[in-house]
């Protein structure tokens, strides 16, 4: 169904200037113009467009990073794991916007090439083609810290938890996408919501717990 822009936005809620704002940076299609002076919009553009808010108020998403994030990708169309899974790439590039090549990263993080492959191998950090992204350099800087006072442990239990998170995770956003097929974009905050809030808290709340379990037995 084509939209005229006085009902996109009734429908989307967002300002006439705003749509045109986010057309105009590539975040909307163009309208279809069928007649002079007649401007038609696809309706998933309402979607598009809540979607859009909910990373700009929820995330924090900037309009760079949101064309980023909707690359090569639509969200109109069941993609389950694109979106989320660029959502994490984003996550680690650079603040510049940029990916480190290995010899910047090995510089930046004082890694040898040796102890690089080592963590990557024991799935400490990410290499992607592109390189390494910025939280990279942070990470290696704290698995260090944390082998030098002999703590590795901690962080091969991350990895072994974060495996077996994985692949649970890969199976609920299949089974989300597959029941849920008429409101696209609620499947995709809930992925999101899923991935980078409730994940996160249930983690540290349990640390939390324990923190206070152990205190409460030392009484």
């Amino acid at each position: 169904m084509a939209l005229k822009m006085k009902e996109l936005v009734e429908k989307s809620k967002e300002a006439k200037s705003t749509i045109l704002y986010y057309i105009k940076e590539g975040l909307l299609p163009e309208p279809q113009k069928p007649k002079p002076n007649v401007h038609l919009y696809d309706e998933s553009c309402v979607d598009r467009i809540k979607f859009i808010k909910y990373l700009q108020s929820t995330y924090n998403y900037s309009i760079s990073e949101i064309k980023e994030l909707f690359k090569n990708s639509n969200i109109d169309k069941n993609e389950p794991f694109f979106m989320m899974v660029r959502a994490l790439e984003l996550a680690n590039i650079t603040k510049s916007g940029k990916f480190l090549t290995q010899e910047e990263f090995m510089k930046k993080a004082d890694i040898s090439k040796e102890l690089l492959q080592e963590y990557i191998d024991k799935g400490y950090i990410y290499k992607r083609k592109e390189g390494f992204g910025e939280k990279e350099v942070e990470i290696v800087l704290i698995i260090k810290r944390l082998r030098a006072l002999n703590l590795g442990h901690l962080i091969d239990s991350y990895v072994k938890s974060a495996k077996e998170i994985a692949q649970i995770e890969m199976e609920v956003w299949s089974k989300l996408f597959e029941d849920n097929k008429s409101d696209t974009i609620l499947e995709h905050k809930l992925s999101f919501d899923t991935t980078l809030k409730l994940k996160p808290y249930i983690y540290n709340i349990h640390t939390l717990q324990k923190y206070y379990q152990i205190k409460e037995e030392q009484k």
